[in-house]
């Protein structure tokens, strides 16, 4: 017993220093991203980068709150986008994945492989932009920042997968007892699908928090620009003053940060979302793994 007990030990602490490793290597990068953002380019050009800044400047953040009431609105956007498209693709991809694994719907195959035959071939760019625009007249309104990305064949394959591990006989159960379709799918389904919605909704929340592809094709409106199309025209616009200087233009450097700017955008972008995941966190690897049960 004192043996097995020692190697107990042993085994923990290996685990708590490899644990540690991980963390750290995780970790590391983005203190890198921050010490960067709240150093001045010249300090980078003369120390490189350091974990700790020699001198603390927020030159990178003054330049990107020059204008706070367009930084503000593009985060507003970005947040409603977030929100809405992520609980309409939902929505949405939960209905098709039920669907998919009702085994008493006639069609339930067909339908699952219309669904996966759309993972390997889409319409492609131009017919999407000629749909969005022509037909449903999406231009330059809220919902064409998220509509096109409604349903995603991956997550509803994956949803699928994880219905598929549920009992049928639940549902048979139920109608037995007279619950409508609607009474399953919302009291029954949705309530212990909740590892795999969370799971699915995270990837959706990230898709839509992170795109500015929509903005750019569909969105000329200045107030409906969400925060990475905005973050991303600063971007290009720094990149233009800068091969303006190296074109013998006189612009004066030191009040445009170039690398510190960059880093900054990063912290502004990342942040919100950096504090949401540790919510989802418990759920994804149980819906994961669940999800991958069947197929």
């Amino acid at each position: 017993m004192p043996f097995r007990s020692r190697a107990q030990q042993w085994f923990q602490g290996v685990n708590i220093t490899f644990f540690l490793l991980i963390s750290m290597i995780t970790v590391i990068p983005l203190i890198y991203v921050l010490s960067v953002s709240l150093t001045s380019d010249s300090d980078i050009v003369h120390y490189g980068y350091n974990l700790i800044p020699k001198h603390i400047t927020g030159k990178a953040y003054s330049y990107l709150l020059q204008t706070p009431k367009q930084l503000l609105s593009a985060y507003f956007i970005t947040i409603i986008v977030t929100v809405l498209g992520t609980v309409l693709s939902l929505m949405l991809t939960t209905t098709v994945a039920y669907v998919m694994t009702r085994k008493d719907y006639r069609y339930h195959r067909i339908t699952s492989f219309y669904v996966f035959f759309t993972m390997i071939f889409n319409g492609g760019l131009v017919p999407t932009y000629m749909v969005v625009t022509k037909i449903l007249h999406l231009q330059d309104t809220i919902f064409a920042l998220f509509l096109p990305y409604g349903v995603s064949a991956w997550f509803a394959m994956l949803m699928r997968g994880f219905l598929m591990s549920m009992p049928f006989e639940i549902i048979e159960s139920a109608k037995i007892d007279g619950a409508s379709e609607m009474r399953i799918f919302a009291a029954i389904i949705v309530p212990l699908s909740k590892p795999a919605l969370a799971t699915v909704g995270l990837f959706y929340a990230l898709g839509y928090w992170n795109d500015w592809w929509l903005a750019m094709l569909y969105i000329s409106d200045t107030d409906l620009v969400p925060l990475q199309y905005l973050l991303q025209s600063i971007m290009s616009n720094l990149e233009h003053l800068t091969s303006h200087m190296q074109a013998g233009l006189h612009i004066n450097l030191e009040q445009i940060p170039g690398e510190s700017v960059r880093m900054a955008m990063a912290v502004l972008a990342i942040g919100p979302m950096m504090f949401v995941f540790p919510f989802f966190q418990k759920y994804i690897v149980k819906g994961l793994t669940l999800g991958a049960v069947k197929g």
